[in-house]
């Protein structure tokens, strides 16, 4: 139920959220290795199966790495809705009313998303690399032309990721 309510909040900011926002990085889609700080944007989708289903699909700028970096998730309009900070050991979500913190990424994306999202393996995805995050696949396919793909069937609940950078 908590999980409903925190999904619906942030859907319900995307709608609400006006001209202001949190403060944007600028920067280019860039690939670097592991350690160095990278950036991503574009657009996503996230669809969760559970009862009742859930829908995310947000505009997004990532940047840094598994181990610390930020996610911004963007309303049509273009003003930041949420910003997901971490580093190790800390993970914050801000949105416009109010900061949470938690223990870890891992939790904190739980906690918004209603599944697990495997970020180290997102991240290599990304860079066009396989990489294993159990029960997810991914299709790396089209991450030439800035298409990713990535699913999880178990456990339940079945999870689709999609993600489409900007070139």
């Amino acid at each position: 139920m908590r999980l409903r309510f925190a999904l619906l909040c942030l859907a319900a900011t995307f709608f609400v959220a006006g001209c202001a926002g949190l403060a944007r990085p600028s920067g280019q889609n860039t690939t670097q290795n592991d350690t160095e700080k990278t950036i991503w944007s574009g657009r996503l989708s996230l669809q969760v199966d559970s009862n009742p289903p859930q829908f995310l699909s947000a505009g997004f700028e990532l940047q840094g790495n598994a181990n610390s970096g930020q996610l911004l998730l963007t309303t049509p309009l273009g003003s930041t809705a949420a910003r997901v900070q971490w580093s190790p050991g800390s993970a914050e979500l801000t949105t416009n009313a109010s900061t949470r913190r938690f223990a870890t990424i891992d939790e904190l994306l739980e906690q918004l998303t209603g599944a697990a999202i495997p970020l180290p393996a997102l991240f290599q995805w990304l860079r066009g690399q396989a990489a294993d995050a159990p029960g997810w696949s991914a299709d790396l396919s089209r991450i030439g032309s800035g298409h990713l793909q990535a699913s999880r069937q178990s456990p339940q609940p079945a999870v689709q990721l999609r993600l489409v950078l900007e070139q």
